[in-house]
């Protein structure tokens, strides 16, 4: 089998952490005999300065005809000067928006090796393992009418049956091969909109016997988060919401530089480490690559349906960290060994791939 990967490295410390990614897929993709045909595209400030513009056609028709796209970082100060729709991020929200990327994936996992990481009491966050599915093009940042003028603001808050029931549906397939519980989170003792999405979720349960559907009003559900996190499996919720939860969550782990997300597509998905450009620790060799490497592991395992490989690379990951290779970001957790990114990438490779 051969899968087509656009792959956009963009700005700042993202080629140095998708390199590491590719090395990874490739001791992987070989041992589990599968192939990865990548495709390199512009994105971001590399591509303003390449060719004027954040989002070349050419790199919008290669995603959208590839199987799945890795990408890395964007943005940086040398571009913050520019107007907001020639900025790195405009190419990001238009990709987005062709690929009708409507659920956001967050992991947030917690490694036994770093729970001092974490601001939160060990024997609090141990054992975490949670999945926000965050819906991802509709709710109030894109319903009308919106407006302002001298005297007020205002947004609306809108979903509609079919926008509810494709991210719960992403939430109840994901469900089914975790530990089979969904907390659905809204404000339905408020808003009307909430009262929609909840009953919506709840007669899709009825197509996912074996998944417990519990559902919590989002400020309940802030609140858990902090007080018993291991509560939850999969949280399903809206765009506002999930956007306020999913970085609330990202926090119980104590480091950015560990997490990966997807964003999926009614086309194509996206895969991304959750951490920005950074490029002030560019070209250094000191990047964290676990969060794209791990992202990479999230592109096997939706996309492209290699199972066993993206285990196998959440293995490596795991071993890694037990026996203590560390860069730097988190290298006063434990750290047995202080390694490059290329390093660690290395050596999750050769993990990755141990006994095949």
């Amino acid at each position: 089998m051969s899968y087509r990967i656009a792959v956009i490295k963009g700005d700042g410390v993202g080629p140095e952490v998708i390199d590491e990614a590719k090395k990874v897929l490739d001791a992987v993709s070989y041992a589990y005999n599968f192939n990865l045909d990548y495709q390199d595209y512009l994105m971001g400030g590399a591509a303003i300065d390449r060719v004027g513009t954040p989002l070349p056609e050419e790199t919008l028709k290669g995603a959208l005809s590839s199987d799945a796209i890795l990408f890395g970082a964007i943005g940086g100060e040398k571009w913050d000067t520019l107007p907001l729709e020639q900025r790195p991020e405009a190419g990001l929200l238009k990709l987005r928006k062709a690929l009708d990327a409507f659920a956001n994936l967050r992991p947030t996992l917690v490694y036994n090796e770093l729970l001092e990481a974490s601001t939160l009491k060990p024997n609090v966050i141990e054992g975490v393992d949670i999945l926000v599915v965050r819906e991802l093009t509709g709710g109030i940042y894109f319903g009308e009418p919106r407006g302002q003028d001298s005297h007020k603001g205002y947004n609306t808050m809108v979903y509609t049956v079919e926008e509810i029931q494709r991210v719960a549906r992403v939430a109840f397939e994901i469900a089914m091969k975790r530990r089979k519980k969904i907390c659905s989170v809204d404000k339905a003792n408020v808003l009307e909109v909430s009262r929609l999405w909840r009953e919506v979720v709840t007669q899709m349960a009825n197509e996912y016997q074996e998944v417990e559907l519990t559902h919590m009003y989002v400020d309940n559900a802030a609140m858990q988060l902090v007080r018993n996190p291991k509560q939850f499996d999969v949280i399903l919720t809206g765009n506002l919401f999930g956007d306020i939860l999913s970085d609330e969550a990202s926090m119980i782990s104590g480091s950015i530089g560990l997490l990966p997300s997807a964003s999926i597509g009614s086309k194509v998905s996206l895969y991304e480490p959750i951490h920005g450009s950074a490029p002030d620790i560019a070209r250094q060799g000191i990047a964290n690559p676990i969060a794209t490497i791990a992202s990479a592991s999230m592109m096997l395992r939706y996309s492209l349906k290699e199972e066993s490989a993206a285990n196998a690379i959440d293995r490596a990951i795991r071993k890694v960290l037990k026996e203590g290779y560390r860069t730097r970001d988190i290298a006063s957790f434990g750290a047995k060994e202080l390694c490059t990114t290329d390093g660690l990438g290395s050596i999750i490779a050769e993990y990755a791939t141990e006994g095949k």
